[in-house]
């Protein structure tokens, strides 16, 4: 007999650059000309060919058991249209399992992007929409050969939903 799976809510907060410091950074838009520094994404695209492309994701909702970390690049995420969006991250870690007393999700405005740190463990991006469109800039082939995942449901028989 298999045991039940628990859901557990994560309330998602607004996004600021100084809550989301520990998984990446937010990246908004600054004026034309300006001086590269340390509000600009912080890359490294050093271990492969970066690639960027416009995802499409269906309709999402708000529900995960998976989450995932990329440990040779940076990842970067952004809505088009200026839609808004949901993400659930964890710090990078030591080991194959994200610490899920750190996982913390937010809503992100269609104004900016995020940048995930190199190790970050992320769910998502998730939404109601129908269908929205996201660019993504990582290596050519992280999803071939650096793409870990963690199963909730497997190792704790978990799941999360996010709630706004």
């Amino acid at each position: 007999m298999s045991e039940s799976i628990t859901v557990q809510q994560l309330t998602a907060e607004w996004i600021t650059p100084e809550i989301f410091k520990p998984y990446g950074q937010v990246i908004s838009a600054s004026t034309d000309g300006k001086t590269y520094d340390e509000t600009d994404a912080q890359l490294n695209l050093k271990n492969g060919v970066p690639r960027f492309y416009i995802m499409r994701l269906h309709k999402r909702g708000r529900q995960f058991n998976k989450i995932t970390r990329h440990i040779e690049c940076t990842q970067c995420l952004g809505s088009l249209e200026g839609k808004e969006w949901l993400m659930a991250v964890a710090p990078p870690s030591e080991g194959n399992e994200p610490d899920v007393n750190k996982l913390k999700a937010f809503r992100i405005p269609g104004n900016c992007f995020i940048k995930l740190e190199v190790g970050t463990w992320h769910a998502g991006p998730y939404f109601d929409d129908e269908q929205i469109d996201f660019y993504n800039l990582e290596l050519s082939n992280t999803n071939i050969v650096d793409h870990f995942s963690y199963d909730f449901i497997k190792s704790k028989n978990l799941q999360f939903e996010i709630v706004i």
